[in-house]
């Protein structure tokens, strides 16, 4: 088994015996509480791991070693164990940031399953209960959110507890700390470019929508793990810098995938429907390159289009080649080569381990070329 599977399994067996220790909890308080531990599971049972294959490989840069075939019987290093405790508390970090996310979107689905929201809104009815599903399953999935969050500070804590060096877990509190304010307040530029973007001149659209992508998403995706990794691995400066000018021009790549398949992915292949992000409102990179290769009454065919909750399959499948005529696509497939050639360059003569640099590399490849 290659360590990248290996420490997928780690991860799901500590995210699968934190939530064990919290089952007695939820289940003290009532049984309407049970909702909660069985949506959880079935939200953290899936996904590519990312955020904890970057951890890891972040601390395996500046740590050395073996190369997980098995890391918590007869590994000599303790500190394995706290570096997959904390993988495992970004992926219930971004658990709680996708329920949100959703929530604010409006999104039905979520990896080809129903949205958070929708679930609970389901569990409503399915009850027959009194009142608004739909408020119901909103409040709820604020909840959902929220308890996810909470206990991805707990695991992390109980990681912190696990290591052997203090100063490092300090180190890497801060980077967590920092991840934290950096998403929720990138979050919040998303927000506001949907619902403002009048008022940006067309010249400034680009780079503001590149912001929004960077504190959204870049360093919380491929940035902040690594960084956190490193410093649980107790990283030179150096290391850091080095893992930092990898990750971050990286995170930029991975989202500007994104926005090309929340648009043009296939929906069997996503989990969320096709051109999604069109319904959405999102104002993104790939969207202000299009609006600025358009003439003007395109470009006014795409403002009044885009976002309107209404957008029928014709209408979406009429925006996406608008898109495509306007040399957006190509542009944006230029800054993803562009990025990852940047993130490469970064561990060009780092002072990295051989296997770490040789496993970020093909992560560079995945995050960048991937299809869903």
């Amino acid at each position: 088994m290659s360590a990248g599977a290996r420490l997928v399994d780690l991860v799901q067996s500590r995210i699968d015996g934190f939530l064990d220790e919290r089952t007695p909890i939820l289940a003290a308080i009532g049984d309407e509480a049970a909702v909660f531990d069985r949506f959880s599971r079935d939200f953290l049972r899936i996904g590519k791991r990312y955020r904890a294959r970057f951890c890891y490989w972040g601390w395996q840069a500046v740590q050395g070693g073996d190369r997980l075939e098995d890391p918590l019987g007869t590994d000599p290093r303790r500190d394995l164990p706290a570096v997959v405790s904390a993988a495992a508390a970004l992926e219930l970090f971004h658990a709680a940031a996708l329920v949100h996310d959703d929530l604010i979107d409006s999104s039905d689905t979520r990896r080809g399953m129903p949205a958070a929201h929708r679930l609970f809104e389901r569990e409503h009815r399915v009850r027959d209960r009194v009142g608004d599903a739909e408020r119901f399953g909103r409040s709820s999935a604020v909840l959902l959110g929220d308890l996810l969050l909470v206990w991805s500070d707990e695991l992390f804590a109980e990681a912190l507890d696990e290591l052997a060096d203090e100063g490092a877990g300090r180190a890497a509190r801060a980077e967590f700390n920092r991840m934290r304010i950096d998403v929720t307040a990138g979050q919040y530029l998303d927000i506001v470019a949907e619902a403002a973007w009048p008022e940006v001149p067309d010249e400034k659209a680009i780079a503001y929508a590149e912001r929004v992508i960077t504190y959204k998403s870049a360093k919380y995706s491929i940035e902040a793990p690594l960084a956190i990794g490193a410093c649980l691995g107790r990283a030179r400066p150096d290391q850091l810098h080095a893992l930092r000018g990898f990750g971050l021009p990286l995170g930029i790549a991975f989202q500007l995938r994104d926005d090309l398949l929340g648009v043009f992915g296939d929906s069997e292949v996503t989990g969320k429907p096709a051109g999604d992000d069109l319904v959405e409102g999102k104002r993104t990179v790939l969207i202000a390159l299009a609006r600025q290769g358009l003439p003007m009454s395109a470009r006014r065919t795409v403002d009044e289009l885009l976002g309107d909750p209404d957008l029928d399959p014709e209408q979406v499948a009429a925006l996406q080649e608008t898109i495509r005529s306007s040399g957006a696509i190509e542009e944006v497939e230029r800054m993803i080569t562009e990025n990852v050639d940047r993130a490469l360059d970064a561990l060009d003569g780092a002072d990295l381990t051989p296997d770490a640099l040789t496993a970020l590399s093909g992560l560079a490849e995945s995050v960048s070329v991937r299809v869903a």
